[in-house]
């Protein structure tokens, strides 16, 4: 099944209007100058303008065409067929496609015990490597990435996040 780009575009476009109305019910926190609706009014506006792109054919002109593409033993094949990387009509690519969902699992169930930092890091790690990046580039990132969020979370918003196994004494 095939969804077209204009009710692609209007259910992102939708769905980012809920989001943008549901962080505008949200009450206010005393004593703080950013309230809890700031965060989920960015996420709705960006899904908002990214239904406006997708409806208006944005980056359709980047799309590829699809060519045909004669196999070894000569006969025709679909060029998805033929495409290195590509998730193939047997779903031996569809792992990756999961993978994301059982990484928000895998923190839910692991964060508590392992803490953030471990968990973030074996997220980052995970999914880089999984995404074809090589070895070098995936442990930079992995290493990188959960300071940062911590930096975010812990000190900007002063949301606590799980110490786990690593009670850094500097957090």
């Amino acid at each position: 099944m095939k969804v077209s780009d204009r009710t692609s575009g209007a259910l992102l476009l939708a769905l980012g209007a809920i989001t943008c109305w549901g962080a505008y019910q949200l009450a206010p926190v005393p004593g703080q100058q950013i309230g809890p609706g700031v965060f989920p009014t960015v996420i709705g506006v960006g899904l908002m303008l990214c239904g406006v792109l997708i409806l208006v054919g944005v980056g359709r002109s980047f799309e590829e065409d699809e060519r045909i593409v004669a196999s070894e033993t000569g006969e025709l094949a679909e060029a998805s067929a033929a495409s290195p990387g590509n998730a193939s009509a047997d779903g031996t690519g569809a792992w990756k496609a999961v993978l994301p969902p059982a990484m928000l699992f895998f923190y839910y169930f692991a964060s508590e015990r392992l803490g953030f930092w471990l968990t973030a890091t074996l997220m980052v790690l995970v999914l880089a490597r999984a995404q074809g990046a090589r070895w070098r580039g995936s442990l930079l990132l992995a290493l990188l990435a959960p300071p940062l969020v911590h930096l975010v979370f812990y000190k900007l918003l002063r949301v606590p996040l799980p110490a786990g196994l690593l009670g850094l004494p500097w957090v």
